[in-house]
């Protein structure tokens, strides 16, 4: 059975790792032109597709039978071959609503502004309003079509409740963006984002460096995706799938960053770790040696700190915009807030806390070459690690039992 996912972009997708998880059938990603998107579904050459940006409406006039909510919804994002009949529907609604109940959001009597109006807004429209949402507003950049833009929404729905983004503003590779200010909003008691890649979208971490309740649109791919699969196989989802999807793409895209002292251990117990997880390893001192061709000791002698810094950011941007990695991070990744901040949206902290007795200083460590030094710099930093951690690790153990006990952490 062939089933698969049309878009024009599609290097971004996590659906075959998620449809994988679900069934044994064959899920391939085209990726269509506006021209090709009608000879392709007039071949009709597969048993089920999924439909994202920006065709979720395109499809519409070229099937041959569309449910009553997706018609109302005005979307398609699943499409069905029935012995040569084309039947749309949305799943999306399904997973939308699952991601908020997911977050805890209670939608009865809410203010909401749903930022795009492309096919997934008139979804996340449809869902709120199911749930009580008493106020729905659309924002756009253009402002058309009745949307307030961005400027108005900031001026007059400061008391929004609930902010759903829809747009693909904050998706990979434009991982720095973000739709709005967070701070506009002082009544916000909610955040979903439908952005899946990166996990976290600069959007998310924003709601919760605030402590706004806030997730990223990956446990709504997976929840429709579960109602989407069994729609290809002529059954109903059962009700543990969509956790099954979600949990098995999380654990092979999500990072697992080691950050701590110099010579914590970060890097053989991250080679380990990598290997228990079917992960790959990358390491950001490794990374800045590399882009400049010195060791750390000489580019600090020869630049100065606050250029390796750059460096380094440089290296850990890179590596954080990638998913399925255990990744070693320098010591002082921790002193700038902007590595924090891409390293999150796709990763997992997890702060190898070992013993300042057997941390070893080595020359070739600028700052810390001596005990003294070594010392001065676990105290400095130690509150630093203890903030920034997700995950906070004993590390005295064994290369072997530290490994194993993060894998673990990490699973629960």
């Amino acid at each position: 059975m062939i089933c698969g996912l049309i878009g024009r972009k599609l290097g971004h997708s996590y659906s075959p790792q998620i449809h994988r998880a679900l069934a044994d059938y064959d899920y391939r990603l085209w990726e269509l032109e506006l021209e090709e998107v009608e000879p392709f579904l007039r071949r009709r050459q597969f048993a089920g597709i999924n439909v994202t940006i920006p065709y979720k409406q395109v499809v519409m006039p070229f099937l041959d039978e569309i449910s009553q909510r997706a018609r109302a919804i005005g979307a398609v994002n699943t499409i069905v071959n029935r012995d040569g009949r084309l039947y749309g529907e949305n799943t999306d609604f399904d997973g939308m609503a699952a991601l908020i109940r997911r977050i805890g959001i209670d939608m009865t009597g809410k203010k909401v502004l749903i930022l795009g109006t492309g096919g997934t807004s008139g979804t996340a429209g449809a869902v709120a309003r199911s749930m009580g949402a008493a106020d729905i507003h659309w924002v756009s950049r253009s402002g058309q079509n009745g949307a307030l833009t961005y400027e108005q929404a900031a001026a007059c729905c400061k008391d929004a409740q609930v902010i759903i983004n829809t747009s693909p503003c904050g998706m990979y590779p434009a991982v720095e963006d973000c739709p709005v200010d967070v701070s506009d909003y002082p009544a916000l008691v909610g955040v979903v984002d439908a952005v899946y890649n990166p996990l976290r979208s600069n959007l998310v971490l924003q709601a919760r460096r605030r402590g706004i309740p806030a997730e990223g649109g990956l446990y709504m791919l997976a929840a429709q995706a579960a109602c989407a699969s069994a729609l290809f196989r002529g059954c109903e989802a059962a009700p543990q799938e969509s956790e099954v999807a979600f949990q098995t793409v999380r654990r092979q895209m999500e990072n697992l960053v080691l950050i701590g002292m110099p010579s914590c251990g970060k890097t053989t117990v991250g080679r380990r770790l990598a290997a228990l997880t079917g992960k790959r390893f990358a390491d950001s001192d490794a990374q800045v040696i590399e882009k400049t061709g010195m060791s750390i000791g000489d580019y600090f002698a020869a630049y100065g700190q606050a250029a390796f810094r750059d460096r380094e950011q440089e290296a850990v941007a890179a590596l954080a915009a990638v998913g399925g990695q255990v990744i070693a991070t320098g010591g002082g990744v921790i002193l700038r807030e902007e590595n924090l901040t891409a390293l999150r949206r796709n990763g997992v902290l997890v702060f190898l806390d070992r013993s300042p007795e057997k941390l070893l200083a080595t020359p070739d460590r600028p700052l810390s070459a001596d005990r003294d030094a070594l010392y001065r710099r676990y105290e400095e930093r130690y509150s630093r690690y203890c903030a920034a951690a997700d995950l906070h690790i004993d590390g005295d153990g064994s290369v072997e039992e530290t490994a194993r006990l993060i894998e673990k952490e990490w699973l629960q």
